[in-house]
């Protein structure tokens, strides 16, 4: 397209180029949680959403945020001083590249979606 513009003398300081991707969706044990938006961390992302995930330096260095990937890739806006896996990152550091699932669960843990149904049961055993 730049091309056509300039065999039609259009001058390049007049030329704007923009590209547009699709925002990674952020799923946690597969249940979608955000649509990730690139101005923030992972981490900063998740905390917006109130998901709770453990951090404390916030920059890379201490790794207590480290989480298991399961599928997708993250890159990383500062470098980690942490060693990690394959398939870890820290949210505290990173923005996902692509479409990612992440397991923040304790071994054993599972995420549990709330449902109406869970709600009336909640709501019937504080009446009781």
């Amino acid at each position: 397209m730049k091309t056509s513009f300039l065999t039609l003398t259009f001058k390049p300081v007049n030329f704007c180029q923009a590209s547009f991707k699709k925002a990674p969706i952020v799923s946690l044990q597969g249940q979608p949680v955000l649509l990730f938006n690139q101005q923030q961390t992972l981490l900063e992302a998740l905390e917006q959403k109130k998901v709770t995930t453990f951090s404390e330096c916030r920059n890379g260095f201490c790794g207590q945020c480290k989480t298991k990937v399961i599928s997708g890739s993250v890159s990383y806006l500062s470098e980690p001083l942490v060693t990690l896996e394959a398939d870890e990152c820290l949210p505290c550091c990173c923005v996902p590249d692509t479409d990612i699932d992440l397991d923040l669960s304790v071994e054993g843990v599972e995420i549990v979606v709330r449902t109406a149904k869970h709600e009336q049961l909640q709501a019937s055993e504080s009446i009781e």
